[in-house]
């Protein structure tokens, strides 16, 4: 039975409401600072924490709950008589509930403040008291999400009780939220890469329908701490997100960004099936749709720059799901909106993330992302490329960075005129990649050729220059290739594989 609880909360959503209910019950409430005040000016009877301990708050507050009057009273097991015999003996009486919240480190470490003023957001009382009432859930009812106020006062009403089971999953809740705010906290404290532990701070965004197939269960989770845009977007319109939408946008999004022009990305199973910059954002639209209008059926359109309604009418003259965008004219999300399920998204940050991460079976591989396109342009054939066939170039490489490896794009005038990725050897993806887009001028890859094959089958297309990383052991048999059949090539000196 709740006989006494602790109420110390930072959000104080709800908290007058369960007070209440508790004051009407006979419940003895005792709190701190601020959530005293705000608890005795709304007319909740309530005694401060100092005159429970006879201990007045000192440093600033940051000293107030620690102490073992509260500890004692939180961790004593009521069947336990000994313990229940000591805190008799030391006129400490029980708390069967503690309320608190947490300081919002998760949102104070992404403001613009100084070091000191986060390090102040790291709370020490609240979790120590969560952390007590948790490991003793069998005695004391923990509560630290506003959502679960009402349960609790529904199952009082009913039971007068609250049952083992939702005990249980409160004190579960406190380990699983403590967790998270101590990675949080690691991570801000430590700034090292790879750190000796790995620990992550996410909260679940959404549960999802399913997973990549219908029988796989997903949920969504965004990070607690980073500013990101896969986390920090709006959807307009349309049917909810699954999880090769949200997988499908963060490439899209990627691709787009990697260009100052006017971008268009159309995206089919996580790869570019599309992409173009233009004079406008029509006209790198439909570049991008040209590029494979058979693959972009269905698939994913982002764009760098606000959409319009001249290419808005153009989008919803096929089967999209999703449209993604810094922001949208008026006119544009009206015409949008017409196709009801179409998925479209405003999404104004741009992509920031430092790591990459994969699991496996019993393990999780982190590395840096792919941030750096190139190291050194290196012209290493007779021939030299045109300035135009430079701008090509440097194009093909921003995009093959996010075709699936073995990666070819072939690219005339700003567009990718054939895309060809995750093929077991490097000869199939430019086969394909050549035949798409035959009216194409410049070759890109994602890896070195380790044979002069792909040379040759680019000189069967009338390929003029080609990039690529360099560092095979047979580089000068492409290099001679080149030469042989009048074309340039450029090394980079950077490998964008993407598996």
């Amino acid at each position: 039975m709740i006989k006494r609880a602790l109420i110390s909360v930072y959000n104080k959503e709800g908290i007058l409401d369960i007070s209440k209910f508790l004051q009407d019950r006979g419940v003895e409430i005792i709190s701190t600072g601020g959530t005293y005040k705000h608890l005795k000016d709304n007319g909740i009877k309530v005694k401060e924490i100092s005159e429970v301990t006879g201990f007045e708050e000192i440093l600033d507050g940051r000293v107030k709950t620690l102490h073992p009057v509260i500890h004692g009273g939180i961790l004593a097991i009521r069947d336990n008589k000994e313990h229940m015999d000591t805190i008799t003996s030391k006129g400490i009486e029980p708390i069967d509930m503690v309320i608190v919240n947490l300081y919002p480190f998760f949102e104070k470490v992404k403001e613009d403040l100084s070091f000191d003023e986060k390090v102040e957001f790291i709370d020490i009382g609240g979790p120590t008291m969560i952390r007590a009432a948790a490991k003793n859930f069998k005695d004391v009812v923990v509560l630290t999400d506003v959502n679960d106020y009402d349960d609790i006062k529904t199952q009082l009403k009913d039971n007068d009780e609250v049952d083992y089971k939702t005990r249980k999953k409160l004190a579960g809740k406190v380990f699983n939220l403590m967790s998270s705010y101590d990675a949080a906290i690691s991570n801000f404290l430590l700034e090292e890469d790879y750190p000796e532990y790995l620990t992550l701070s996410y909260k679940k965004m959404m549960d999802l329908r399913y997973g990549e197939n219908p029988h796989q269960s997903a949920a969504y989770y965004v990070s607690n701490t980073d500013k990101a845009a896969m986390k920090d977007f709006t959807q307009l319109n349309g049917k909810e997100l699954s999880y090769n939408n949200i997988k499908d946008m963060d490439i899209a999004w990627k691709v787009v960004n990697e260009f100052d022009e006017i971008a268009c990305c159309g995206l089919k199973h996580n790869t570019p099936c599309g992409v173009a910059i233009g004079n406008s954002v029509l006209d790198s639209y439909v570049k991008a749709y040209e590029c494979d209008p058979v693959s972009i059926f269905g698939g994913i359109v982002a764009f760098n720059k606000i959409v319009d309604k001249k290419t808005a009418e153009e989008l919803v003259k096929i089967f999209l799901e999703i449209v993604i965008a810094p922001d949208f004219e008026e006119e544009a999300l009206e015409v949008l909106k017409s196709k009801k399920n179409l998925r479209v998204i405003k999404c104004d940050v741009k992509p920031e993330n430092k790591f990459e991460m994969a699991k496996v079976d019993g393990g999780v591989l982190l590395q840096g992302s792919d941030n750096k396109l190139i190291d050194e342009i290196k012209v290493v054939t007779e021939n030299k490329p045109s300035e135009e066939e430079m701008k090509d170039l440097m194009f093909g490489m921003k995009v093959v960075k996010y075709v699936k490896s073995n990666a070819i794009v072939v690219v005339k005038d700003g567009k990718a005129v054939g895309i060809g990725g995750g093929q077991v050897n490097r000869i199939w993806a430019a086969s394909q990649a050549l035949d798409r887009g035959k009216e194409g001028v410049v070759l890109a890859s994602d890896a070195f050729f380790p044979f002069k094959d792909v040379v040759e089958e680019a000189a069967k297309y009338k390929i003029k220059s080609i990039i690529q990383p360099g560092g095979s052991v047979r580089d000068g048999e492409s290099i001679e290739e080149c030469n042989k059949q009048g074309i340039s090539m450029v090394f980079t000196g950077i490998r964008h594989f993407k598996h």
